[in-house]
């Protein structure tokens, strides 16, 4: 499998997701979004219940408002980037994200529709996945301004695994002009 956009032309290995049996610690990068209700609550509320499965992040991005991409005849998104360490897997960190987005009462509908919460995992340390079911690096990470911004406030330096470029470096090459702003500091 080919990832392939303007700047890159980079292969994608293949790996299993499977429990070790040595348990890994992983720093885990994942943003959350909001379009629907009280957003800022919304991004506070799947910060808890993120915490409760994976601890809490040591490193929490300003909440940033931005229009919406994709389809953008809706809202606009807050969105916010968090950071920890955990010893789950990608998979279980993902079921996380899909059990928080769950109880917080998101249906998925249609593609890019508004929501009440969106819970994206970005990295999982530098693991690289490619299956039917999770793709690490998130696959759209390099292409979005509103994910990039919050990311390059709190890592500038991670390299991203595939393409072998910091945050800041995506961040400086993109294209996507749409308008990212500060809502509110992080805490």
């Amino acid at each position: 499998l080919m990832v392939s956009d303007q700047r890159y032309d980079v292969p994608i290995n293949y790996l299993c997701i499977h429990r070790t049996m040595a348990v890994q610690t992983e720093r885990y990068f994942i943003l959350l979004g909001s379009n629907i209700g009280d957003r800022e609550q919304a991004l506070h509320a799947a910060k808890k219940r993120l915490a409760l499965a994976l601890g809490e992040p040591d490193r929490v991005s300003g909440i940033y408002e931005t229009a919406a991409w994709g389809k953008t005849d809706q809202q606009a998104f807050l969105n916010q980037v968090i950071s920890g360490m955990s010893e789950l897997t990608a998979l279980e960190v993902m079921e996380a994200g899909l059990a928080a987005e769950k109880a917080m009462g998101r249906v998925r509908e249609e593609k890019w529709a508004p929501r009440t919460i969106d819970i994206d995992l970005l990295y999982l340390g530098d693991q690289v996945i490619d299956t039917p079911v999770l793709t690490l690096p998130h696959p759209m990470l390099h292409r979005r301004k509103f994910t990039l911004v919050p990311l390059c406030e709190i890592f500038p330096d991670f390299r991203h695994p595939v393409l072998g470029v910091s945050n800041a470096s995506l961040l400086e090459d993109l294209d996507d002009t749409l308008e990212v702003r500060l809502f509110k500091n992080a805490q």
